[in-house]
């Protein structure tokens, strides 16, 4: 497997760069998440599970048995990548 089917095998699901794009400015919470990008709720229950079984991002307790999300430093490397993704988005 190249490097890239490696990466895309984590991160090339529907909704999972969104996921880490939102996650970059810092913690949200789960219905913030869902709010903003306006995912089906069940999708995005399955790409914040399989991100943090990648070690992309960590779950974070709250209050009122809520919770947030934050990227790791592996979600975080992937700032590049989606910031590059984005520019090439604005000229298809």
């Amino acid at each position: 497997m190249s490097d890239l089917a490696a990466a895309l095998g984590v991160v090339g699901s529907r909704w999972a760069l969104l996921v880490v794009e939102a996650l970059l400015d810092g913690p949200r919470r789960y219905g913030d998440l869902q709010r903003d990008l306006q995912a089906p709720t069940n999708m995005l229950a399955t790409r914040l599970r399989e991100l943090e079984a990648a070690g992309v991002l960590t779950r974070l307790p709250l209050k009122h048995n809520t919770r947030a999300y934050q990227l790791t430093e592996r979600g975080l490397a992937l700032r590049d990548a989606i910031e590059a993704l984005g520019r090439w988005g604005e000229e298809v």
